[in-house]
C-alpha cells in the first residue's frame, strides 16, 4: 500500500502538460544568461524521476471497447504495460517502446463485464429481446455488428435497457461481483513495487440523453480494501448519473476502508 500511496502522488504530475514547463529552450534561458549558456541547467530545478503510465485504460470488459473488436483481457493490458510483447485484438504481435511505470485500468463502472456475455450468448443473456438480438448480430459481424454496437451504446444512454437484461450486471449481482473481483486480483499479480504499480480503479461515466461526462476513480490502496466495495454506477436505483452520487462513493469508501480515493477527468 506504501509504494502505491507513493507513485500516486507523481501521478498527476508525471501525466501533466505542465511537464513541458520544465524543459529548457533556448528562449527559456534567454532571460537568464545574456550569451550562450556554458551549463544549461544551472540555477534551474528539473524533476529528478519521471514515472509514465496511463490513468485511463480499457479491456474488453468495457462496452466501448469490446464492442468494437477489443477481445484483450487485464492480464494482457498489464503485461502490455509492464513491456512485454502481447498478440493485439487484431492478431498481430504488439509491444511498448518503452515499458510504463504504472497502469489505472478503468472499465467502465457501468453493466461492467454484459459485453463479455453478449458476445458468448450466456443464458441470461439470451432470455432477453435485446440481450438475444444484439449476440446475433454482434456475432454476424461487419456492417450488421457496427450497427448493434452503436444501437447498445444508444439504448444504454437513452436508459433504455431491458431490467431483465441488466440485473447482473449492477452492484450487488453475482456476476458484477465476479469481474469487479478479477479486475482487482489482476491488479494485485501486476503490482510490483519498485517496477511496477497496479492501481485499481475504474471509470464512472454519466451519459444522459448522450452527454457524457467522464472520470477516472483511482484507489490509493491494496485488494483487502477495493474488495470491500463495489464500483458507483449511474443506473438508478443502484447509482445516479449525478456526480455528486460519485463524490457521497468517494466518501463513503475512506469513511468505510480508512483508505484514499481520487477521480480525474478522462
Amino acid at each position: 500500500m506504501q509504494l502505491r500511496a507513493i507513485f500516486a502522488a507523481t501521478t498527476i504530475f508525471a501525466a501533466s502538460p505542465a511537464l513541458a514547463q520544465f524543459i529548457p529552450s533556448e528562449e527559456s534561458l534567454s532571460g537568464l544568461y545574456p550569451g550562450k549558456a556554458y551549463s544549461p541547467h544551472a540555477n534551474r530545478g528539473f524533476p529528478s524521476r519521471v514515472l509514465w503510465g496511463d490513468t485511463h485504460l480499457h479491456t474488453g470488459l468495457s462496452p466501448d471497447a469490446g464492442l468494437f473488436g477489443n477481445t484483450t483481457s487485464p492480464d494482457e493490458a498489464y503485461r502490455f504495460a509492464r513491456g512485454e510483447q502481447v498478440m493485439a485484438s487484431s492478431g498481430q504481435p504488439a509491444r511498448l517502446a518503452r515499458p510504463l511505470d504504472w497502469l489505472v485500468l478503468t472499465e467502465h463502472s457501468d453493466a461492467m463485464g454484459m459485453i463479455s456475455d453478449i458476445f458468448a450468448g450466456v443464458p441470461a443473456i439470451m432470455a432477453t429481446e435485446q440481450g438475444a438480438r444484439w449476440n446475433r448480430a454482434l456475432s454476424a459481424g461487419g456492417d450488421e455488428s457496427a450497427a448493434a454496437a452503436l444501437d447498445l451504446i444508444t439504448t444504454f444512454s437513452q436508459g433504455n435497457l431491458d431490467p431483465e437484461l441488466i440485473k447482473n450486471y449492477v452492484p450487488g449481482a453475482a456476476s458484477y461481483q465476479s469481474v469487479w473481483q478479477t479486475i482487482i486480483d489482476a491488479a494485485e499479480r501486476y503490482n510490483e513495487p519498485g517496477r511496477f504499480t497496479a492501481f485499481i480503479g475504474y471509470e464512472w461515466t454519466s451519459v444522459p440523453l448522450g452527454n457524457n461526462m467522464h472520470r477516472n476513480v483511482v484507489l490509493r490502496d491494496n485488494g483487502d480494501k477495493a474488495s470491500l466495495v463495489e464500483p458507483a454506477v449511474t443506473i438508478p436505483p443502484f447509482g445516479s448519473p449525478d456526480p455528486h452520487h460519485l463524490y457521497d462513493w468517494l466518501e463513503a469508501y475512506e469513511e468505510k476502508t480508512g483508505g484514499e480515493g481520487v477521480c480525474v477527468g478522462a
